[in-house]
């Protein structure tokens, strides 16, 4: 199985890719992280990979493996990220 692509791999691809430099290209990529983490909680959609959004879990009732008692499991909100059709496509293929 091939490794994954890691974020030097990443800059060094895109800058190779576009021209721009290494420099460049962190810099728009921590711009792009950081304006994804401020609007997430309003939805943040990367056109054609898929969108960031807040989901509020409700309370349920757990268990603890351990001792089988049952616990609470208090509600939260959480982060989610949904993979856009055409995404799933692309990588997976067509039906």
């Amino acid at each position: 199985m091939a490794k994954p692509m890691t974020k030097a791999k990443t800059i060094e691809h895109l800058a190779k890719k576009t021209g721009l430099t290494k420099k460049d290209v962190t810099n728009v990529l921590n711009e792009f992280t950081t304006l994804a983490y401020k609007q997430a909680k309003n939805s943040f959609t990367i056109p054609g990979i898929g969108k960031l959004v807040v989901v509020k879990r409700k309370a349920r009732k757990g268990r603890n493996p351990q001792t089988g008692e049952t616990i609470r499991i208090p509600a939260k909100r959480v982060v989610k990220f949904r993979v856009a059709k055409a995404c799933k496509d692309a990588v997976l293929g067509k039906k």
